[in-house]
């Protein structure tokens, strides 16, 4: 990729080398010029997992979207377009702040263009959505899988393309791991609690089945109300 045009078959590559090969890629990856790069990369992965996000919506088989299927699996591709480029500004700063804490690169544009390779996870991890579907704790799994691997990727991101000092990224690294996993265990004990609490309550699958039936319904009955009063408000004005 060059400032003057965006090389799609380089951020192709790009994007594969950067989940098979971090370590070569990050050593590699030119941290200079404009932020233009960096902004369509975050767009087309943006983009990529709203349209997996529409897709397992409308297929059923998400498990954020639950009863409202596709209404809510549109705003969840638009949402996701949007989430890439806040989240590349945000990470940015975030990004930098690990660097000068490793002695790595403070220069903001740098580590905008290592923060837009990062989230070459964004997609991947909305392709794995599917999982979400299928099994909530397998899911779970596979989301801290990634997660995971998003921190290894991290690693050679502070040492390779920002050059920040191996043994402080090490240090860091790892802290984060630990973070992460103990933020893990303590949720899956929260919902455990949750559940048990519910069930103590008398709130079962069937009756959060019905509650969801009825929220849909309630939806559709909301949105056929607008309608009707759009069409009275335009017989009006003729």
């Amino acid at each position: 990729m060059t400032e003057q045009s965006f090389d799609f078959g380089s951020f192709i590559k790009g994007s594969i080398d950067s989940i098979v090969k971090p370590k070569e890629y990050f050593s590699s990856l030119k941290t200079d010029g404009s932020i233009a790069g960096p902004v369509i990369k975050v767009l087309i992965y943006g983009a990529i997992s709203g349209v997996f996000a529409l897709l397992w919506s409308l297929l059923n088989l998400s498990a954020s979207i639950g009863a409202f299927g596709g209404a809510i699996g549109i705003m969840a591709f638009i949402w996701s377009v949007i989430a890439a480029v806040i989240g590349l500004f945000i990470g940015a700063v975030i990004m930098l702040i690990l660097s000068a804490i490793t002695g790595g690169n403070t220069d903001y544009v740098a580590n905008l263009h290592v923060t837009a390779a990062l989230m070459v996870l964004m997609p991947v991890a909305s392709i794995l959505g599917v999982f979400g579907g299928i099994n909530l704790t397998l899911w779970g799994i596979i989301r801290l899988l990634v997660n995971l691997y998003g921190l290894y990727m991290l690693y050679f991101a502070l040492t390779g393309s920002l050059k920040g000092k191996e043994q402080g990224a090490k240090v860091l690294v790892i802290v984060l791991v630990a973070l992460l996993v103990l933020f893990r265990i303590i949720g899956m004990f929260t919902k455990k609690a949750a559940n048990r609490f519910l069930d103590d309550m008398g709130v079962n699958e069937e009756f959060m089945e019905e509650y969801q039936k009825d929220m849909k319904k309630g939806l559709k009955d909301l949105t056929k109300e607008l309608e009707e009063a759009m069409e009275d408000l335009e017989d009006d004005e003729k």
